[in-house]
């Protein structure tokens, strides 16, 4: 067990977090496959997109054919891998069956965002009005929270991920790339399991609003600047930056590619708002600096987020 590991003692406060987000992930990700992915036939991947494809053509619960294969996704992926899931992504795959388990058993399979219910509906087809687009965005932004917070408790989603893993390990293919290519798979399935070219493109619009919210949930919603300028006034700009906008920065000299003149800069980092402020600045000290702007995901350290977080 590594050092970080050994950090998250049982029953710890950090511990208690970490499970806690495991516990809502996993039921908000339930939520999504029972309420508003399975009864419109969608399929985002992984291995309840595929479950849920199967439910629809053989019924029989989602649950039951997840963790069919859940568990041997798992024991191979051990096998195979070594045991880098972890338990916590053990936990986490427990728990989304037992809830799936339990709303599929107390609600069944009906929809939360519909246009209407259908009294006699063809056999094969939906037993109400669906409202796709709708249904969809709601869906996507639920899962993603869910595996945000997954992610966020440091377990994994397992499932198809593994197959992607494994593939990654005897091919020169990217983890990206494969985990791409497997997904998108599985949500072809729905296309040949119900002839709807509209399944496999609402299922891919699912993904992509989910990859975007679990961004939000891991990198936060704050977007932040790098900065580097370079100017004839950096003693003014300098000033501006510890006094006004409160930040740091380092300051160092470079030599011009063209004629090898030295000159000083400044590297400092700030938030969206700051660098607008920063920016009309530096108009107003130096209108012929060179900035040079960077956007950055996340930033440790002081002035931001703790290290110890």
């Amino acid at each position: 067990m590594s050092s970080i590991q050994q950090k998250e003692k049982l029953f710890s406060k950090k511990w208690f977090i970490s499970y806690g987000l495991i516990v809502l992930g996993s039921l908000l990700f339930a939520v999504g496959d029972v309420m508003f992915v399975n009864p419109y036939r969608l399929a985002p991947g992984g291995t309840y997109g595929l479950a849920n494809v199967f439910n629809s053509l053989w019924p029989w619960k989602i649950s039951y054919y997840a963790l069919c294969m859940d568990i041997p996704l798992l024991l191979i992926g051990t096998w195979i891998l070594g045991p880098r899931f972890g338990i916590k992504t053990v936990v986490s795959t427990i728990l989304i069956s037992a809830f799936v388990w339990v709303l599929e058993t107390t609600w069944g399979y009906a929809p939360l965002i519909h246009d209407g219910l259908i009294d006699n509906p063809l056999p094969g087809e939906l037993s109400f009005v669906p409202d796709y687009f709708l249904n969809t965005l709601i869906a996507g932004i639920i899962y993603g929270l869910a595996i945000g917070l997954i992610f966020k408790s440091g377990a994994t989603s397992g499932g198809s991920d593994i197959i992607a893993m494994i593939l990654n390990k005897y091919t020169k293919i990217s983890l990206g790339t494969l985990v791409l290519l497997v997904d998108s798979t599985i949500t072809l399935t729905s296309f040949f399991a119900f002839k709807q070219i509209r399944l496999p493109i609402y299922s891919i619009l699912l993904i992509a609003i989910e990859s975007k919210v679990i961004d939000m949930i891991i990198d936060g919603v704050k977007t932040y600047k790098t900065v580097f300028i370079i100017s004839n006034e950096l003693d003014q700009i300098r000033k501006y930056i510890i006094e006004d906008l409160n930040r740091g920065g380092t300051s160092f000299k470079g030599s011009g590619l063209y004629n090898g003149v030295s000159r000083d800069m400044i590297y400092t980092t700030v938030t969206r708002n700051e660098y607008v402020k920063l920016q009309e600045a530096i108009k107003d000290i130096d209108p012929n600096a060179f900035i040079n702007v960077m956007n950055s995901s996340e930033i440790i350290g002081k002035g931001f987020k703790p290290l110890s977080n």
